[in-house]
């Protein structure tokens, strides 16, 4: 049987994909973390996958993204918020 994510976890998706727009347009991030961030969105938007899945994915780019000693102190508080809402979505989702 396949389960349809709830809406809470895909509006929690639609979130993130936000700020992680918000990432990428910002000048003072480095390339290497724009193009990591943008990798993520990849992820996030693959729904081929269980949405779990690309959630597990994006949090652990994210917490190598967070070890960055060039990222700037708000788009890493940025980061941490966003590895906090992907934690609230259910495995058996």
């Amino acid at each position: 049987m396949i389960r349809v994510p709830s809406n809470d976890s895909v509006e929690v998706i639609r979130q993130c994909l936000q700020v992680l727009e918000s990432i990428t347009s910002d000048s003072s991030v480095p390339r290497n973390i724009r193009r990591s961030v943008n990798e993520i969105m990849d992820i996030l938007n693959n729904e081929s996958e269980p949405l779990f899945l690309r959630a597990a994915s994006s949090i652990s780019i994210l917490e190598d993204i967070s070890n960055d000693p060039n990222l700037p102190l708000h788009t890493r508080t940025l980061i941490w918020n966003l590895s906090s809402q992907l934690e609230t979505i259910p495995v058996d989702e």
